[in-house]
């Protein structure tokens, strides 16, 4: 089936819209971060770099490491350019750009989320390394799009009854990893939860500086809340779609987020670009194991 060349956008040299990427510029693995300057900070261990091209907030650096091919691409801040850059990477593995049809071999991706974190509870310290078993998005993206919800009926209903939401001002959803990934990297790893995706750094995340808040205590609230033993521990911008749009475009994906902040005492970790490094390093020796 040819596909509406108006849902396909491309540059006027062929490359794909927003991205600016062709088909043999990306690789299978991709590690995708949210700062375009956290590109070179991954890039900088490969053995070589092949490529780095750049479009607006989207730098995408192609290298080598320990012979293995790996892209590494900023995708800016929040769910909106999530929504941009996966299906754009999905276009560029299975579209083809001429002819706006779909390949006769499906390509499925590894993306894989370095990114950074608060946590929501006491004990989870400073610098931990947490990978997200689960994601649940209060930013609405998934909303748009038509899919079975297989935790609508459980952790969802579970989750507004405790937060006491009457209205569908927050309608969330919920994505799980993928299972081969995260059984891959827990073996270093050993920390893991569930991730809350907010649609913004402020308000939706009980930051309230001139505004008052609609939600109050939000975090405490989402604190004491569990679903099959596992806790929301973390909070981001990101992972929700990530998993929601790789799950139903059939790619593989998984959120690790080095845990900067904590926001129920206040601290904030002394050496984040430490932290931050310490979790490229030990991902880039498990990206054999995929």
């Amino acid at each position: 089936m040819k596909i509406d060349k108006t849902n396909i956008i491309l540059n006027t040299d062929g490359s794909i819209y927003h991205l600016g990427l062709f088909p043999n510029e990306i690789n299978e693995i991709i590690l995708t971060v949210g700062d375009p300057d956290r590109v070179k900070f991954i890039s900088r261990h490969f053995d070589s770099i092949n490529l780095k091209k750049q479009k607006r907030e989207f730098l995408i650096h192609n290298g080598v490491y320990k012979r293995i091919p790996i892209s590494v691409i900023s995708t800016g801040i929040g769910t909106g350019n999530i929504d941009i850059v996966i299906n754009e990477l999905d276009i560029l593995s299975n579209i083809n750009l001429k002819t706006g049809k779909r390949n006769n071999e499906e390509k499925k991706l590894n993306i894989i989320r370095l990114g950074t974190s608060a946590s929501i509870h006491s004990e989870i310290e400073l610098e931990t390394i947490l990978l997200s078993e689960l994601a649940i998005g209060f930013d609405n993206l998934l909303n748009f799009y038509s899919y079975q919800n297989e935790y609508k009926n459980s952790l969802i209903l579970k989750l507004k009854k405790h937060l006491n939401f009457r209205d569908n001002i927050i309608n969330p959803y919920a994505f799980h990893c993928n299972i081969s990934l995260f059984n891959t990297f827990s073996k270093t790893f050993k920390n893991s939860g569930i991730t809350l995706t907010n649609p913004g750094f402020y308000g939706p995340q009980s930051r309230s500086v001139r505004i008052p808040l609609k939600f109050e205590k939000l975090n405490s609230k989402l604190n004491s809340f569990n679903y099959s033993e596992k806790k929301i521990t973390n909070l981001d911008m990101e992972t929700s779609g990530i998993y929601g749009l790789c799950k139903l475009l059939n790619h593989k994906s998984l959120s690790i987020n080095a845990i900067l902040a904590n926001r129920i005492t206040g601290a904030f970790v002394e050496n984040p670009d430490k932290t931050i490094d310490d979790m490229i390093e030990q991902t880039l020796n498990l990206v054999e194991s995929i």
